[in-house]
């Protein structure tokens, strides 16, 4: 039993939002098509990205916890995450853009970038030594500067608070995989390659890399649906 945990976590990460996408008030559903391709779109770097640093040793798997099934040297459940985490995600952004009035947010998106940027250039600087801190700090300053000043995109601060609102559902994922409630993590760390801060067992830069990944995903749902309008 012990090898579906990877699998069951993602399934109820999942199943709830899946099956509140065919509710006659949201028809989350008929919005899966542009989903699966802005999903696609943002794992294939964050797939290699993850290969990457698999095969440097900067976290490598527990696969007692997995089916077995290995691809690239990555579990199949951690190529699924790259679907199930943002489909939940993105389903909570698009519950909460329909009934909450939130476009006033905007006003707060230059603090917001300038905020991101000026910490994350911060954090890059102190840790230039530690490649996941390093890396995962670089992707997020270029993903806001890119959204902000050249996508023109005004809803990085109504993103950014329904995000912390997803730290409620972050939290006992990602505490699992990095080991909250099991004998080992799922997903081990080279200390020697992050900053070594935890939010309980989590490396804080999960949470930073979580957020780059849900502001990509949501701008490329957003344009491939207005393009497909």
């Amino acid at each position: 039993m012990i090898q579906y945990t990877y699998t069951l976590i993602l399934f109820f990460t999942i199943i709830i939002c899946f099956i509140a996408s065919f509710d006659k008030r949201l028809l989350f559903n008929q919005h899966f098509g542009a989903f699966i391709k802005a999903a696609i779109l943002v794992a294939i770097p964050f797939i290699a990205w993850d290969v990457w640093f698999t095969s440097k040793g900067v976290w490598w798997f527990n696969t007692d916890y997995t089916l077995g099934i290995v691809i690239a040297g990555l579990p199949i459940e951690e190529w699924l995450f790259f679907i199930c985490i943002p489909f939940s995600c993105v389903f909570t952004y698009y519950c909460f853009d329909k009934f909450f009035k939130l476009d006033w947010l905007s006003g707060f998106n230059n603090m917001i970038v300038f905020a991101t940027v000026i910490v994350c250039a911060l954090v890059a600087l102190l840790h230039h030594d530690k490649i996941y801190t390093l890396v995962t700090a670089l992707a997020t300053m270029l993903t806001v500067i890119y959204l902000h000043f050249i996508a023109r995109a005004d809803w990085i601060s109504k993103a950014s608070l329904i995000y912390t609102v997803l730290m409620l559902g972050f939290f006992p994922v990602n505490g699992v995989l990095t080991g909250t409630g099991l004998e080992s993590p799922i997903v081990n760390y080279n200390p020697k390659d992050f900053s070594g801060i935890r939010l309980l067992t989590i490396p804080i830069e999960d949470a930073v890399y979580g957020y780059t990944q849900f502001l990509l995903v949501i701008y490329f749902f957003k344009k491939i649906k207005t393009n497909k309008s």
